[in-house]
């Protein structure tokens, strides 16, 4: 078999998981986890290529998580296509060697009757834009526990997630790599993501205000407008005007997450907003 079109070992089950990544590094190799929600796009894809350039094995787990949507988002509504995952995963030089597929970690039903009265899983933590915090955590911790990792590999669109479990792991003193991976957009600018197979022809166009209004804030923060509330009203302007929901828009510090007033630091501009019923993130960088 050609080593693209290799296919990877499907494992469902956590302890066989766990006895798999033991095995592999008792003999010495190196393994790097990229943690999806399946519906694989070039970003994800992206991913994989750079976990395959570090370590001796990599493992893509694809395991649509309830506890990180939003309260307001239909889970029943995530795009699956879980063969034609695998057939994007066999395509990529050197291929995959785990996709770790379980059907569920948690006993989430009982801890949304407990929470019933917090619309959810987990409370959602508005002040850096992080939705579902919780089960982030969850899932990062177990897939850490279960995988003898090395390297763990996000990528920056989902800025919060990605510097959270740095900080975590940091933290814990868990000798893992976490590494962030700069946005993969669409020749249109939007950023990729599995959901936008939802929006229509009108609403992504409309969506493409995120992205031009998020690059209109950074070339006026390089020259020098860097107060962070009007920064932030032209963005909610723009993305209002275009048909847009705000969810959240915030400027925060890129190590932190702690909101700012004026842009004299590295910063990161954070925003999710809905078009139609399409809840689309999206986020900015910006270093003076």
């Amino acid at each position: 078999m050609e080593a693209s079109k290799k296919e990877p070992l499907l494992i469902t089950d956590k302890e066989q998981m766990r006895k798999w990544s033991r095995a592999m590094r008792s003999q010495g190799k190196s393994i790097s986890l990229v943690p999806t929600m399946g519906y694989l796009h070039q970003g994800h894809i992206s991913l994989v290529r750079e976990a395959l350039k570090l370590t001796n094995l990599t493992v893509v787990s694809i395991y649509v998580n309830p506890g990180q949507f939003a309260p307001s988002e239909d889970l029943s509504t995530y795009p699956s296509d879980f063969h034609g995952d695998i057939s994007k995963l066999m395509s990529v030089p050197g291929g995959v060697d785990v996709v770790f597929h379980p059907p569920n970690l948690y006993d989430y039903e009982n801890d949304m009757k407990r929470n019933k009265n917090d619309q959810g899983v987990c409370k959602e933590f508005r002040g850096a834009g992080l939705c579902s915090l919780e089960g982030l955590l969850l899932l990062s911790l177990n897939c850490l526990t279960l995988s003898s990792l090395m390297l763990l590999s996000f990528g920056k669109k989902d800025y919060q997630q990605w510097r959270i479990v740095q900080r975590m792991v940091r933290d814990l003193d868990f000798s893992i790599r976490i590494i962030g991976a700069e946005i993969l957009r669409d020749n249109d600018g939007l950023a990729m993501s599995s959901r936008n197979v939802h929006l229509s022809a009108e609403e992504r166009g409309k969506a493409l205000s995120i992205s031009r209004s998020l690059l209109g804030v950074k070339s006026a923060a390089e020259n020098g407008h860097i107060n962070c509330r009007e920064l932030r009203d032209s963005v909610i302007q723009a993305v209002s005007e275009a048909g847009g929901r705000i969810d959240y828009a915030e400027i925060v510090d890129q190590e932190s997450l702690q909101a700012v007033e004026e842009i004299n630091s590295p910063v990161v501009f954070c925003i999710a907003a809905w078009f139609g019923k399409v809840r689309l993130i999206d986020n900015i960088e910006i270093n003076l």
